[in-house]
């Protein structure tokens, strides 16, 4: 898609194109903020035919790359590049971490994307293979100066001292490139080999200080406790949407430890499965950073056609799977708080203030368990109360970013009361009166309140009560998600009610807690509700006993004086100020009270 001047401002690809393209500029209102910015600045659009999906996806990847269109995602982090410097290779050697990369005849191993595990490998390889981090210089301070404390508590071999020949010094310097280069499996095997062959030549010295270092390097890598098994490298992807924003999260596995985590920030998308697939296309375009493994946490489109792209980028099988359970579900769940975390951080950078990790991480969560595009960001939840089929009435509580919206709650007196009480038809009634004003205010061009459309409608109920409300929420303006709160018989949340039957929820921590806490408080107020209209009622009614008061002058006075002893202790003149009321009337009134007490 191009703009005025002819500039590639989008590429996308379909099976389907005439659906795709004209998916854009249908229900315009329906659209992300970015999407609609970009309908509007669409002036042409040009389309290429390949041979196979494949070819398709291969052409887009390269098009994005070539055009960096503005309105494709576009991989960016916070991170810059980090390298790991071995200077004088052929001397006494020194092993550094470094921001750039010299032409200063010094080994450079990198780049790579994390500060954090440069200096944690450099001092690891330092303190296990008791190298110098002093700012002495050597051979000039060999035996001229005193040894440091490092020496005396064994976390350098003392090169001052004069002890150590270069030979060796550039033995342990070697065999300590060799652990970053290929890992302490690697090393330690052939320290273990070498260890063998000095205890059988009767060198135990040397067998022994082997031994020591053996031991010196099992127990640094004893602190990197995050491991992942499975025999291969492995990418864990997850994502967090929310307050406009969408994070993916990648966790990079190599040699079976975690070593690196990187964060993108994107606008959040209509889908968080399609941009998932974007994001793994693109990303995986060089073929050097491409694992044999991508676990994600949540959907993905294009899974089968991703997997055949990245094997042929890299040359190797690549595996793309969703985490289920086990070791990779516990890996993708660690994803996905890191990605809810950071998007916490930024939203809170962007003004959003009301969000926290744990709300995304739930919100994101949630829209996972029940199929959802996006995570619903503004949630109402509806439940009916009945007193004594006297009294019914329905509540709404809204949630907003995983927080109760307390301006935004509302209640329902049940009209239709006719007959024995009926929930199902009393909750009918709610969602019908809800669809008429949400239609009432975006004719005034309200979109906030009754105005606003909820990304999600919970209901107090199982089957019963989702059957009820669905055939209402099939027009084309108001159209949200439907679920119910499913309650066991200690009144606690269960399940939750689907059209394809109950899904289990109690598994997933976060999205249980929250939904445990949306039927809780909806509970709460529509109870709370109907237990004030039932006293009012009461009080009504009691009032009604009294000669020439009937339901109106009772409401009246109720609504003036409040409470039936406001009204007891209240001068004849007083009530005949009330609407409805007069002098004579307000005295019968007194009066009736008094032969009452």
């Amino acid at each position: 898609m191009k703009n005025k001047s002819g500039t590639v401002i989008y590429v996308g690809k379909a099976k389907l194109l005439k659906n795709r393209v004209s998916s854009y500029f249908r229900s315009l209102e329906k659209h992300l903020p970015k999407v609609a910015k970009m309908v509007e600045n669409v002036e042409d659009f040009d389309f290429i035919v390949t041979t196979s999906e494949l070819e398709a996806l291969v052409l887009e990847c390269s098009l994005i790359k070539q055009y960096n269109p503005k309105y494709n995602i576009l991989l960016k982090d916070a991170k810059g590049y980090n390298y790991i410097r071995i200077s004088d290779p052929e001397g006494w050697s020194r092993i550094t971490c470094e921001k750039t990369r010299k032409e200063d005849g010094a080994e450079y191993i990198g780049p790579f994307t994390s500060s954090f595990i440069v200096k944690e490998t450099v001092e690891e390889v330092n303190r296990a293979f008791m190298l110098p981090t002093c700012t002495r210089q050597f051979p000039e301070s060999i035996g001229n100066e005193r040894p440091c404390l490092n020496y005396h508590i064994k976390r350098c071999s003392g090169v001052c001292t004069g002890k150590i020949s270069l030979r060796e010094y550039r033995e342990t310097v070697d065999q300590a490139v060799q652990l970053i280069k290929n890992g302490h499996s690697a090393v330690v095997e052939g320290l273990t080999e070498q260890m063998n062959a000095a205890a059988e030549n009767l060198d135990f010295e040397k067998a022994a200080a082997l031994r020591d270092r053996i031991r010196a390097l099992e127990r640094v890598t004893e602190q990197q406790r995050v491991v992942l098994s499975g025999g291969v490298d492995s990418d864990v992807i997850a994502t967090a949407a929310g307050g406009g924003i969408c994070c993916v999260s990648m966790l990079i596995f190599r040699n079976f430890r975690l070593t690196d985590k990187r964060d993108f920030f994107f606008d959040e998308p209509d889908s968080i499965s399609a941009l998932m697939a974007e994001f793994i296309a693109q990303y995986y375009s060089d073929a050097s950073l491409i694992p044999k493994r991508l676990l994600l946490r949540g959907e993905c489109d294009d899974m089968t056609l991703l997997t055949k792209l990245l094997t042929e980028r890299s040359g190797h099988r690549v595996e793309i799977t969703r985490a289920q359970r086990g070791e990779p579900m516990r890996f993708a769940e660690m994803a996905s708080q890191n990605a809810a975390q950071s998007l916490s951080t930024r939203t809170r950078q962007d003004g959003h203030s009301g969000w926290s990790g744990k709300d995304v991480a739930a919100l994101n969560e949630l829209a996972e368990l029940l199929s959802l595009s996006t995570p619903p960001e503004y949630i109402e939840a509806y439940d009916i109360s009945n007193i004594g089929g006297q009294t019914i009435v329905g509540g709404m509580v809204v949630f907003e970013s995983g927080k109760p919206l307390r301006s935004a709650y509302r209640r329902f007196s049940i009209r239709d009361t006719v007959g024995a009480p009926d929930d199902y038809a009393s909750l009918r009634e709610v969602i019908s009166r809800r669809i008429s004003e949400f239609r009432a205010a975006r004719e005034r061009g309200d979109t906030s309140g009754f105005g606003r459309m909820p990304d999600l409608i919970l209901l107090d109920g199982g089957a019963g009560q989702l059957s009820t409300v669905l055939p209402l929420l099939t027009s084309e303006d108001f159209h949200p998600p439907v679920f119910g709160m499913v309650k066991d018989k200690k009144h606690r949340t269960r399940a939750i009610a689907a059209t394809g039957g109950e899904i289990t929820i109690s598994a997933h921590r976060l999205a249980f807690a929250l939904v445990s806490t949306i039927q809780n408080e909806t509970h709460r107020y529509a109870v709370s509700y109907a237990r004030r209209s039932h006293t009012k009622k009461s009080f009504e009614l009691s009032l009604t006993k009294a000669p020439g008061i009937g339901p109106a002058r009772a409401k009246a006075l109720l609504q003036q004086f409040k409470t039936i002893s406001a009204i007891k202790s209240a001068s004849a003149e007083e009530l005949s100020a009330v609407k409805g009321m007069s002098l004579s009337l307000a005295q019968q009134l007194k009066d009736f009270f008094e032969r009452e007490d």
